[in-house]
């Protein structure tokens, strides 16, 4: 990646990013094509090649940003204290929110990035993919799941509320007017009505 990148105004800058995000977000590596970048980004395919040589190099810069911004976002507004399940997975959205203020589908496209299968893209990644499983995986052990109800397993409701946050987000994407702070106050009623369940 050709540093002068950071050199451009930053509305350039975030109108590139973004458009990349969108392009791998909905279409993955394999399918993703510079063309729809560009054309998304309203710029030409030299400028880009200028500052990313290749797809492959969008890709990669794109989710190095996506990993350092949402691990800022992450460490500045998930308490390291906080103990109760509920309360650790509304932080995590509120992060996530702050994030799609700026960058709309860089939670999609980190999603996807969960499920590609281009052996490329993969090594591209994979350090810094696991650099953000580390951060969550140290969210994660601040859990106290002995506050859940007796009869509640700790793994399903974990699993149950991970899948109706992501199907959530899945289902928002599909308007034509996305909202992160609609979608979070959505998964956050969600998260209220589930907490009075089962703890």
């Amino acid at each position: 990646m050709n540093g002068k990148f950071f050199d451009l105004p930053k509305e350039k800058q975030d109108r590139m990013i973004n458009a990349a995000l969108k392009v791998f977000a909905l279409q993955g590596y394999r399918h993703a094509c510079t063309d729809d970048i560009v054309r998304e980004a309203s710029i030409s395919k030299g400028l880009l090649f200028h500052y990313f040589g290749s797809k492959l190099g969008v890709y990669t810069f794109v989710y190095d940003y996506s990993v350092r911004y949402m691990t800022l976002e992450l460490r500045t507004t998930v308490h390291t204290k906080e103990r109760n399940l509920f309360e650790v997975l509304r932080q995590i959205e509120e992060a996530r929110t702050h994030a799609m203020r700026n960058y709309p589908y860089m939670q999609m496209f980190l999603d996807r990035c969960e499920t590609e299968d281009v052996k490329e893209a993969l090594l591209a990644v994979e350090e810094r993919k696991a650099a953000l499983q580390e951060q969550y995986d140290s969210i994660e052990q601040q859990i106290d799941y002995s506050r859940l109800h007796a009869f509640a397993d700790a793994q399903k409701v974990r699993r149950m509320l991970d899948y109706t946050i992501r199907g959530l987000m899945m289902e928002r994407f599909r308007e034509d007017t996305f909202h992160p702070e609609m979608l979070y106050e959505e998964i956050a009623e969600y998260l209220d009505m589930m907490k009075k369940i089962l703890s």
